[in-house]
């Protein structure tokens, strides 16, 4: 068995194949002069696990044609981040059901699948071979207890992320609540935590994604407003658009962190760990 992986994921890769004390397929990556991606893997096995973050459509080519490149293998697809996956349904007529797209393209070719906590599971129906979802709720959770806060307050943004945020909470039996928008007027909305109180307390904002970071900056000062004592901001992929990580920084987020599913300067903690596992098990 070696592992294979895109320009985007191949530190990750390199963690995994090193956890599996196994070895990396060296991949040269080029473009042709009209712009098209090519590839040209080095030396592979009979056994392939490939591995690449959907983190834009060059990332999608590049893992469509490494899956291919793969050829002859019993190939193991991982995709630690899914770009696409949000959507999952059709909403208006004429709408590609994105997920779906993506899932049965990248199913071709390989024997198995698994995702890291993709936003919607519903997407996994789609691939049409074996498809695992992993989550490093536990591992977040972890690297949390790494900081020795006193008796931290894990946060979710909204109610939706208040089961990721509990088992989170779980690794040492925090106290565990989601935000609750209030509007107190037109143009006036007040955010704190639903049911417990932040005031003296480190508060942690965890989610699977953070993408803008808007909702947590804002969410940032109402809360010292509240008389929290410091704010972190965690998640598992930290897409951090349009300079979402200054911006939360920008907000008293005394520090932002995020995974390796998609290979940024904050990512504290590593997928490899919890795929490498669901190999040996």
């Amino acid at each position: 068995m070696k592992v294979i992986s895109t320009e985007k994921s191949q530190i990750l890769a390199a963690r995994i194949a090193k956890e599996l004390n196994t070895a990396i397929v060296d991949v040269k990556f080029s473009r042709f002069p009209d712009g098209e991606h090519y590839l040209a893997a080095g030396e592979l096995d009979d056994e392939t696990i490939i591995v690449g973050s959907v983190t834009d459509s060059d990332a999608l080519v590049q893992l469509l044609l490494l899956i291919d490149a793969c050829e002859g293998s019993r190939n193991h697809l991982v995709i630690p981040y899914m770009g696409y996956a949000r959507q999952d349904k059709r909403f208006r007529s004429g709408e590609p059901i994105s997920a779906r797209a993506i899932a049965r393209a990248f199913a071709e070719g390989v024997e198995n699948c698994i995702t890291v906590n993709i936003h919607e599971p519903a997407v996994l129906k789609y691939f049409g071979v074996p498809t695992t979802n992993l989550s490093l709720a536990k591992d977040l959770g972890a690297c949390i207890r790494s900081m020795n806060l006193s008796d931290p307050l894990i946060l979710a943004p909204d109610d939706g992320a208040l089961a990721f945020a509990r088992d989170v909470a779980s690794v040492e039996g925090w106290d565990c609540d989601h935000l609750e928008k209030t509007r107190l007027s037109a143009v006036e909305v007040k955010m704190a935590p639903k049911k417990l109180c932040a005031a003296s307390r480190s508060v942690v904002i965890v989610d699977d994604i953070i993408s803008t970071g808007g909702t947590i900056a804002t969410a940032a000062g109402m809360l010292y407003q509240q008389e929290a004592t410091e704010i972190y901001a965690a998640c598992v992929h930290g897409v951090l658009i349009g300079g979402a990580y200054a911006h939360l920084k920008a907000s008293g987020i005394r520090d932002v962190f995020c995974s390796d599913t998609i290979e940024r300067g904050c990512s504290r903690l590593s997928a490899a760990n919890r795929i490498a596992a669901s190999f040996r098990s």
